[in-house]
C-alpha cells in the first residue's frame, strides 16, 4: 500500500475512535511525537502522525527495531521539572511484577509488568508513580541492558 493510502486508511480510523498520544524514542537518541492508532507490539511497524502538524500531517512508517522505547503519555509537554517517582509507595498494591529497567542509554525506569519475556520484541511497563506524565511504556527489548524484578 501507497504512504497516501496508508495515510487515507489511518485518517478514516482516526474518526472511529481516539487517537493514542504517543513519543517515540529511538535507540540512536532520536524522539518523535505524535499519534497512532496503528500499534500493536507484535508488528514490527506501525504509523505515526506527527502532532506538530495535526491533522494534515502525513503518517511516518516506524520500525519497532529501531526504537527503544514508546511512551504513552498524557501530554507532550509533560513537566520538565518534575521529579518522577522511581519506588513504589507502600500503601500501595500494584498489579504485575514490580521491575526495574535499564536501558542501553542509562535511562532507568521503575514500574511493573505483566508481560515481561526477554524472547519477545519488548513489553509494557506501568510507571511506579502514578502521577508520571507517562501512562505506559512499552520497552523494546534489544534497547534493554537490564531487567531487575523488585
Amino acid at each position: 500500500m501507497e504512504m497516501a493510502g496508508l495515510t487515507k486508511s489511518l485518517e478514516k480510523e482516526h474518526t472511529m475512535t481516539e487517537p493514542t498520544k504517543l513519543v517515540v524514542r529511538y535507540a540512536g537518541g532520536k524522539i518523535l511525537k505524535g499519534y497512532t492508532q496503528s500499534f500493536y507490539p507484535n508488528k514490527p511497524t506501525f504509523l505515526l502522525i506527527p502532532f506538530s502538524e495535526m491533522p494534515d500531517s502525513q503518517a511516518l512508517q516506524v520500525h519497532m527495531k529501531d526504537l527503544k522505547a514508546l511512551f504513552f503519555v498524557r501530554d507532550f509537554e509533560g513537566s520538565p521539572s518534575y521529579d518522577e517517582r522511581k519506588h513504589f509507595l507502600e500503601d500501595k498494591s500494584p498489579i504485575g511484577r514490580k521491575v526495574e529497567v535499564a536501558f542501553k542509554d542509562g535511562e532507568v525506569l521503575v514500574g511493573t509488568t505483566v508481560g515481561y519475556d526477554p524472547l519477545r520484541t519488548g513489553f509494557f511497563l506501568y510507571p511506579a508513580d502514578g502521577k508520571s506524565n507517562n501512562l505506559r511504556v512499552f520497552v523494546v527489548t534489544t534497547a534493554v541492558r537490564k531487567v531487575r524484578f523488585l
